[in-house]
């Protein structure tokens, strides 16, 4: 398995081999041993998993957890192809404001492993895609922020003349400046501590 440090701080990518013959394929998107090898540390103990499906042109995210007590997460695409967006919201992170894309999909089987107060986006690029999320934490609606993926200052890397479908509330969401005006970001610290807790 490769893996990949990414340009956010703690962020990382792991690409599995890839299997395939006349009846499918086969791939292991998460290896516990490599993501050890490669974190110093095994993933957290797994509280939920999680997955959801998307229509073509679905734009969902920027999401976060308010932290304490903060979720990181471990993401990838069995299915269909995701335009997939970390984005450094950890008020005194060295990558803070800063933004990574990656595609997923089912062909290659790249996973993304995403710290706790970084942001996570995806615009979906086919029908019925699929995006597995493995969390270290339950959902709990009240801890759960989101940014605008449409805020002009993050520039995000949107195709031009996408149309995007997005839910009621992250239309709603704040850009990013204004979430820290509100005092909704995490800090990079707090984050920190959240990731080193069991």
């Amino acid at each position: 398995m490769e893996a990949e440090k990414l340009e956010i701080e703690g962020a990382f990518a792991f690409v599995p081999p890839v299997f395939t013959d006349h009846r499918g394929l086969f791939c292991s998107p998460f290896q516990g041993a490599e993501f050890a090898a490669h974190l110093g540390r095994p993933l957290f103990p797994v509280q939920q998993v999680s997955h959801n499906l998307s229509a073509r042109d679905v734009l969902r995210g920027i999401h976060y957890t308010a932290a304490p007590p903060g979720m990181a997460k471990y993401v990838y695409c069995p299915y269909g192809r995701v335009l997939d967006i970390l984005v450094d919201l950890r008020l005194g992170s060295p990558t803070f404001g800063r933004w990574t894309a990656r595609t997923l999909d089912a062909g290659n089987c790249q996973a993304l492993y995403i710290p706790v107060g970084v942001g996570h986006a995806f615009l979906s690029r086919a029908d019925d895609s699929m995006v597995v999320y493995i969390l270290s934490r339950g959902y709990v609606a009240e801890d759960e922020r989101a940014v605008s993926p449409l805020d002009p200052a993050l520039r995000l890397p949107l195709p031009e003349g996408t149309a995007p479908i997005q839910s009621d509330r992250d239309r709603a969401a704040p850009t990013l400046a204004e979430a820290e005006r509100q005092g909704l970001l995490p800090r990079y610290e707090d984050c920190v501590e959240a990731e080193a807790l069991p």
